[in-house]
């Protein structure tokens, strides 16, 4: 392992130890009854029967199908979607308003309507994901289309390269830093649909929907490991597919720089 990378877990155990010694610090104090501020050790033995008897990976497994899902069809309709707009005039001048009014609108705000036209299970939060993850990947390959250096393309059409291979091969890769930003992007508005979703759309299965179940029961310890479990998650996409993606693309092409600490 690199240097920077052994600095980074060194860093993230750190601040994780740093939480769970305050959070454990709270606990103890007394400022609030001990069923709804369960010590470390407490959250540590709910996760631990979780484990045990197979349910934590069932839930986990729910929850990371539908932001998937969600997700891909996010990426199928608005990675296109945002090319277009940013390689022809009308497309963007028809998009955009539309983009502009609906994007600011919560996606849970729209959990109402698509339990009523989805009814509960999976449909709903899978539509939910799609829409908060959408409009973050529509704009940000858009501004990665229209921000490509126009140096590179007259210098590829006085070449002789035709528009298709200008498209594949200097607008794409030139784009690409901008796609993947909104990739994290839209993971990250979809990964808070798809809990917020599960806690009212979903039946039974879903990390959202044991937040939710535990509350019910006042099982606040199941509740901070469910949390404790969406973060770890949500950490491990970022670093395992993403930042993975980025190292394998723009990175090698040069297109970006990451700093060294």
């Amino acid at each position: 392992m690199r240097r920077s990378g052994v600095r980074t877990v060194v860093g993230a155990l750190v601040a994780f130890g740093v939480v769970a010694l305050g959070w454990e610090v709270f606990a103890r104090s007394g400022s609030l009854p001990p069923a709804i501020t369960p010590p470390v050790e407490a959250i540590a033995a709910a996760l631990a029967r979780m484990i045990g008897d197979g349910t934590l990976f069932v839930h986990v497994g729910y929850t990371l199908g539908r932001i998937a899902a969600g997700l891909g069809l996010a990426a199928l309709a608005g990675v296109p979607l945002g090319m277009l707009m940013g390689r022809f005039r009308p497309v963007e001048r028809f998009v955009l308003p539309l983009v502009s009014v609906l994007s600011p609108i919560p996606s849970l705000a729209w959990v109402p309507l698509f339990i009523l036209w989805f009814g509960l299970g999976n449909t709903a939060s899978v539509a939910l994901v799609f829409y908060a993850a959408l409009f973050p990947l529509i704009l940000n390959t858009w501004t990665g289309v229209c921000s490509v250096n126009r140096l590179w393309i007259r210098a590829a059409e006085s070449m002789g390269a035709r528009s298709g291979a200008i498209f594949r091969h200097v607008v794409l890769p030139g784009a690409l830093p901008f796609v993947i930003a909104g990739l994290r992007q839209a993971f990250a508005r979809g990964w808070i649909a798809v809990v917020g979703g599960e806690m009212i759309a979903a039946t039974r299965w879903g990390l959202g929907w044991v937040i939710f179940d535990s509350k019910e029961f006042l099982n606040t310890d199941v509740m901070l490991g469910s949390l404790a479990v969406i973060g770890l998650l949500g950490l491990g996409v970022e670093r395992l597919v993403f930042a993975a993606l980025e190292r394998r693309t723009v990175e090698r092409w040069g297109l970006v720089r990451r700093t060294s600490a």
